[in-house]
């Protein structure tokens, strides 16, 4: 038994100096990074493009006439849905409906919004169709970025 505390022992004492070691290379190698001078450059170039690039992207977001033909969009897919359901044709308003929440701004409370108004059927035939959606849209941004990218 002495034996295997002296190795426990031992062996805690070693793990005590590693973790100080470490701490301390960490410690300096962080000393030498802040002290650079070019690092605080590149830092602050990397927060001004990522800063731009985030400026950029707002700007594009909150295009007004994007924003109106999105709303416009919406409303159209809104009144094609109620339209289909009315004749009942559940499966081409759900689908106006999925379209819809495609292109809304706040697709959770637009559902919340349907829960409470549609048909129970209906209602679960559109949370079927969400996944669709979802991959319909991905691949379509894809494609959109690949012909954004193509030189050609």
């Amino acid at each position: 038994m002495p034996c295997v505390r002296n190795l426990l022992g031992v062996l805690a004492a070693l793990a005590a100096c590693g973790a100080v070691a470490f701490l301390g290379y960490c410690l300096y190698f962080d000393q030498r990074r802040r002290g650079d001078p070019a690092f605080k450059r590149r830092l602050r170039e990397k927060r001004r493009a990522q800063q731009q690039k985030a400026e950029g992207r707002g700007a594009q977001l909150w295009d007004p006439a994007k924003n109106e033909k999105s709303q416009e969009l919406f409303l159209q897919e809104v009144r094609m849905g109620e339209l289909w359901l009315s004749r009942g044709e559940h499966r081409m308003g759900v689908e106006h409906l999925s379209n819809a929440l495609l292109v809304c701004g706040q697709p959770r409370e637009l559902l919340k919004v349907f829960k409470h108004t549609l048909p129970p059927k209906v209602f679960e035939m559109l949370l079927h169709r969400i996944p669709l959606i979802c991959q319909q849209f991905e691949a379509d941004m894809n494609e959109q970025e690949y012909l954004e990218d193509d030189p050609d």
